[in-house]
């Protein structure tokens, strides 16, 4: 993963495909660093939750039932989700609440489009 947040968050929607040019090092390192978030179950799972959400986001504290892990282990995946600009969070009291970030999303589903 980048050493810092958000490092991936820099690959722009407009980027070509994979099937349309090749791609040159860094997009293919911030593209390779996203799909590497996405890379274990149980943030796929995590994220599929949060981008399905009625209302858009989820309690950090709604998510340790579903995926079977505990509290600690969901934190981390969370942040890791986080720093790959996947979901963005808002502290709320005692609470974090995630969101999807729509734009990541169709930033990766381009990538992978066929030309």
């Amino acid at each position: 993963m980048p050493g810092h947040p958000h490092s991936a968050v820099e690959l722009d929607v407009c980027c070509p495909s994979v099937a349309e040019a090749p791609l040159g090092e860094h997009e293919a390192e911030e593209l390779a660093d996203t799909f590497a978030a996405l890379a274990d179950p149980v943030r796929v799972r995590l994220l599929s939750i949060i981008a399905s959400a009625e209302g858009g986001e989820v309690c950090a504290c709604d998510l340790v039932e579903p995926v079977g892990r505990s509290q600690p282990t969901v934190s981390h995946h969370l942040k890791v989700l986080h720093q790959a600009g996947l979901v963005d969070r808002e502290k709320r009291g005692t609470w974090v609440w995630y969101r999807a970030v729509p734009e990541r999303l169709r930033a990766l589903q381009q990538a992978l489009a066929p030309s």
